[in-house]
């Protein structure tokens, strides 16, 4: 017999099916960049009573100093507060956010909740290529709250080798969602990041989610949903770019979320691994050691 908990959770999950995912997105966005007073201020004034985001890290710490609710959601922060780890050969978290699961992709499959995984191919849209190369690598899925930083970092150094932009749904990535919807994260919308540096191929996968606007890069800008039916290859910027090199530091800005979700970093077998002290459930911050 079912818990009133998992009655909820499916309740909330066929409700996700039912809903214009896209469109809602697209008018939470609109209005999360509205920039009317009468608009604004009364979005951030609801979100820091809801959410009570720490704002004394941030360049502009006063929520209300913020043009727009989505400038003040994407917010930077000052650069001391979130300083790349001192290890040479250190991995570094990308984001403020907490692990939702963490390990190998063992035979091309990756944890996404109790009793579900899914795969490595399905996750890279059907790059088989990528995807061979990092079977029994490691995985790390680290999900956003409201509350948290929404930019996102490099968690290595190295170049941008390949971006893509995969079409998909856009369901909540909570724990309720990840427990319920079989291939969440290889279903949702997202933006796949190719990197090559010192220890190899590493990839970020950016993952869409009910109600965020749209996903960035530093080197392309806001890439919002669009009508495609497949995988969408995204320019690779000259090593001379004036938006951004194609090669960036560990700890440098690489994109952001407007409005939450989740990231998932994928290393290549036998060259890294994890801090044994990480488990699911660890709160992380950017620049924060997370392996070797």
């Amino acid at each position: 017999m079912s818990t009133p908990s998992a009655t909820g959770g499916r309740w909330f999950v066929t409700m996700q099916y039912l809903l214009p995912q896209h469109l809602l997105s697209r008018l939470i966005g609109a209005i999360a960049r509205c920039r009317y007073s009468w608009v604004r201020r009364p979005l951030i004034a609801a979100f820091m009573r809801g959410f009570r985001p720490d704002m004394s890290d941030a360049v502009q710490p006063d929520p209300q100093g913020y043009a727009s609710f989505n400038l003040f959601f994407t917010r930077a922060l000052r650069p001391e507060t979130r300083s790349p780890s001192p290890a040479a050969n250190s991995i570094d978290s990308p984001v403020d956010g907490t692990i939702s699961a963490l390990g190998s992709a063992t035979r091309g499959r990756l944890i996404q909740a109790k009793g579900r995984d899914y795969g490595l191919r399905e996750l890279l849209a059907g790059n088989d290529a990528l995807a061979d190369s990092l079977v029994d690598g490691l995985f790390m899925t680290i999900y956003l709250a409201p509350f948290n930083y929404h930019r996102i970092h490099m968690a290595l150094s190295g170049a941008l080798r390949g971006a893509w932009y995969v079409p998909g749904r856009l369901f909540s990535v909570n724990d309720t969602t990840a427990r319920h919807v079989p291939g969440l994260f290889a279903r949702n919308e997202r933006v796949i990041l190719q990197f090559d540096g010192a220890s190899g191929t590493h990839v970020l996968v950016m993952v869409g989610a009910l109600f965020v606007g749209s996903m960035g890069t530093v080197w392309h800008g806001d890439i919002v949903p669009r009508r495609a039916r497949g995988s969408v290859a995204l320019p690779i910027p000259p090593a001379a770019a004036l938006s951004a090199p194609a090669t960036l530091e560990r700890g440098a800005e690489l994109g952001r979320f407007n409005m939450g979700s989740t990231v998932i970093l994928l290393l290549p077998p036998g060259a890294s691994k994890w801090e044994p002290s990480l488990a699911a459930g660890t709160v992380l911050r950017v620049g924060q050691l997370i392996g070797s």
